[in-house]
């Protein structure tokens, strides 16, 4: 009873209108549209890992002004099981391409990390010190783990792009 109570209140907020579109807004929406003549794919990837480049040894960057964020990739967290401690570089510290800049810790094991580019340590996710889970929780967003410049960046065309990781992952478990 106090349910409906509370569903009629809510609703009674609403127009039960939509509004409008501006023509504008029409032609904008109408190519949104699903076209039936449009092949359909499944993706398993994140809408973040779309812009992600990826090293053989599992860590991720997403270049954005010449900064670089830098985390583990999801097969890598998946494999490493609950991560309880992050070892990360100080800020400053500069870093020459796949050198080992950190460790993370789980309750099944331990991996280092290793730099995708060569660059400067800019920011550690510092909440990473509270709360290592977040490499499990959200790998490719809150669980990043250090920003850095990007001192050549001809070397991000040497990374793999989403399609090409998913393939040398699928390689690794034939």
């Amino acid at each position: 009873m106090a349910m409906r109570v509370a569903v009629r209140c809510l609703s009674a907020n609403f127009s039960p209108r939509l509004p409008a579109l501006s023509s504008a807004a029409q032609v904008a929406a109408t190519r949104l549209l699903w076209r039936s003549d449009s092949p359909r794919t499944l993706s398993t990837t994140s809408v973040l890992s779309t812009a992600l480049k990826f090293t053989d040894k599992h860590e991720w960057v997403r270049v954005e002004g010449g900064i670089g964020t830098v985390g583990i990739s999801n097969y890598a967290q998946e494999a490493l099981g609950d991560v309880v401690y992050c070892g990360l570089p100080e800020v400053g510290q500069r870093l020459e391409l796949l050198e080992e800049f950190g460790a993370l810790e789980s309750v099944k094991a331990a991996s280092e990390l290793y730099s995708p580019l060569a660059g400067e340590v800019t920011e550690i996710n510092t909440e990473l010190a509270e709360n290592p889970g977040l490499v499990n929780k959200a790998c490719y967003g809150e669980g990043w783990l250090i920003k850095m410049t990007i001192e050549k960046p001809e070397e991000v065309e040497g990374l793999m792009d989403q399609a090409a990781y998913d393939s040398f992952i699928m390689s690794l478990e034939e």
